[in-house]
C-alpha cells in the first residue's frame, strides 16, 4: 500500500457513518476535536547480551524526531536488583516526572512490580528482548576476553585469558559455570531473592506470569526486527521509523563480539543436561511462542506505506469500531 492508498484508507476509516471513536480524539459538543493525552512511559528493563545496546542505539536516534524522552537507569556496581526503599523513590520519581513523559526507561534491572507500591494509576509498559539460553552465556564468555566492537579500546575482566568455552566447560571453571545460564528467568521474576536461586521452580513460573500480567512486548534477539516491527505498529507515537532506521541504518548490528567461537556438540550436549539450562529454555520457549502468535495476528492486518521522506513505516487496519451508541450527546453524571 503506498502512501496515498493510505491516506484514502485512513479517511475511510473516519468516516462519521461509521460512528467510530478514535483513541486518541473526542469530539467536544462544540463539534470541534480534542486531544486526549494519556502519560506514556515504557519500561525497557535489558537482560545483558541480547542485543539491548542496537536496540537502544535506534532508540536514541528517534527521541527528537518522535519527541519523546529516555533515560537511562544506573545501578551502584551494576546491581541488578535494588533495595525495597530505592524501589520505592524509583517509582516516585519516574511516575511524577511529567515535564519528561513520554519516557522510555532502560537499564540492566530485574522487573520492579509499579503496582506493588499503589502510589500511582500510571502503570508502565514493560518490554524486553531474550536470547537462546546458551548463545547468551557464550557471547557473554567472549565478550569478558575480547570485547566487541561498540568500545573497542576497553581492557576487559578477562582479557588475555585465550582458553576457548568449550575449554571452559571441561575444566569446570567460574566463567562459564552453569549457574550462569541462570539470568533471563530472574530479570522476569524481579526483586524477590528466590527469583535468584538457580533451578528455583518458583522462579519460573513467577517470570512467566510476570510475562503475561505486565509486559506489552517481549520479543527474541533471533527475530529482532520483527520485535522492531511490532513496536513501531502498536507503539508508532515513540517507534514510528524505528524499523526503516534497523533496515538502513547503523546501529542494527552495533555491538558485535570479537573472537566468538561457537561450542561444541558435546559441549552443548552436557549443558543441555542440566536443570538450569532445561528451565531457562523452557522459559526461552515460553517467550517465543507467546511472541510468534502476537506476530501472526500483527502480520494479517499490517500496512506498509512511505511517507513525505521515502521512508517506509509500518502500520495495521484497526480491526474494530464502535456503533448504535445512545444517546447521541454524552450523558453527564448528577
Amino acid at each position: 500500500m503506498n502512501r496515498i492508498d493510505y491516506e484514502r484508507y485512513r479517511m475511510r476509516k473516519k468516516s462519521p457513518s461509521r460512528l467510530k471513536i478514535s483513541n486518541d480524539d473526542v469530539n467536544s459538543d462544540d463539534g470541534t476535536s480534542r486531544k486526549i493525552s494519556e502519560p506514556l512511559m515504557v519500561v525497557y528493563n535489558r537482560v545483558p547480551k541480547t542485543g539491548s545496546t542496537s536496540f537502544m542505539g535506534i532508540v536514541y536516534d528517534l527521541c527528537n524526531e518522535n519527541r519523546f524522552n529516555v533515560m537511562h537507569l544506573n545501578t551502584t556496581k551494576n546491581s541488578h536488583v535494588i533495595s525495597l526503599s530505592d524501589q520505592i523513590r524509583f517509582v516516585r520519581n519516574v511516575t511524577r516526572w511529567y515535564e519528561r513523559q513520554p519516557l522510555l526507561i532502560h537499564g540492566h534491572i530485574a522487573f520492579v512490580n509499579f503496582q506493588r507500591f499503589s502510589l500511582t494509576s500510571t502503570k508502565p509498559l514493560y518490554i524486553n528482548i531474550i536470547r537462546k539460553p546458551i548463545d547468551r552465556l557464550v557471547s557473554y564468555y567472549y565478550f569478558l576476553r575480547f570485547g566487541d566492537n561498540f568500545r573497542p579500546n576497553v581492557i576487559r575482566r578477562r582479557q588475555g585469558n585465550k582458553r576457548t568455552f568449550d575449554e571452559c566447560i571441561e575444566h569446570n571453571e567460574h566463567d562459564c559455570r552453569l549457574e550462569n545460564l541462570w539470568l533471563q528467568i530472574p530479570f522476569f521474576c524481579g526483586q524477590n531473592p528466590d527469583c535468584w536461586k538457580p533451578g528455583n521452580r518458583w522462579a519460573l513460573e513467577q517470570a512467566k506470569k510476570n510475562l503475561i500480567d505486565h509486559y506489552f512486548l517481549v520479543g527474541v534477539t533471533e527475530a529482532m526486527e520483527d520485535f522492531i516491527r511490532i513496536l513501531e505498529i502498536s507503539l508508532p507515537e515513540m517507534f514510528s521509523g524505528a524499523t526503516f532506521l534497523y533496515q538502513n541504518g547503523s546501529k542494527s548490528h552495533l555491538r558485535k563480539t570479537f573472537n566468538k567461537t561457537q561450542p561444541s556438540p558435546r559441549t552443548i550436549a552436557k549443558i543441555q543436561q542440566s536443570r538450569i539450562w532445561q528451565m531457562e529454555n523452557d522459559f526461552y520457549q515460553f517467550v517465543l511462542y507467546n511472541f510468534k502468535s502476537i506476530q501472526d495476528r500483527i502480520n494479517l492486518n499490517q500496512i506498509k506505506f512511505q511517507d513525505e521522506h521515502g521512508r517506509f513505516l509500518y502500520r495495521d487496519r484497526q480491526q474494530f469500531f464502535f456503533e448504535k451508541i445512545r444517546p447521541r450527546q454524552p450523558m453527564q453524571s448528577k
